[in-house]
């Protein structure tokens, strides 16, 4: 399987973290909160999604996982997927974008407030 490249990286310097967070390898709270370009491209095409800076290593896996989050404030559950590089990335639905007023390059806000598997 190709590794996907991206688009747009989210910058590790621009987390902001309001408490401690330390490895969560199991369900609970969280609280995560970066900005990180829409637009990830996968084997040449770009994906709506949000590459989430420093997953492999907060989560303690490469692999699927659900979430509860925002983007931009609107709320979702989403599933973290691996980005093929041992990160995740969340995707951004058409009808989120278009909620948000966001379009595939526009910087978004995410905060993860909890991991749900």
């Amino acid at each position: 399987m190709d590794s996907p490249e991206q688009v747009g990286h989210a910058d590790p310097n621009s987390i902001r973290r309001r408490k401690a967070i330390t490895m969560s390898t199991a369900p609970g709270p969280m609280d995560l909160t970066f900005s990180a370009p829409i637009g990830v491209e996968v084997k040449g095409d770009t994906w709506s999604c949000i590459e989430v800076p420093g997953s492999r290593e907060l989560f303690g896996t490469g692999k699927a996982l659900k979430v509860a989050a925002s983007v931009d404030g609107t709320p979702l559950t989403a599933g973290l997927l691996p980005t093929g590089t041992g990160g995740h990335m969340l995707s951004v639905s058409a009808k989120l974008r278009q909620k948000i007023g966001k379009e595939i390059g526009d910087d978004v806000a995410v905060h993860i407030s909890e991991r749900l598997t």
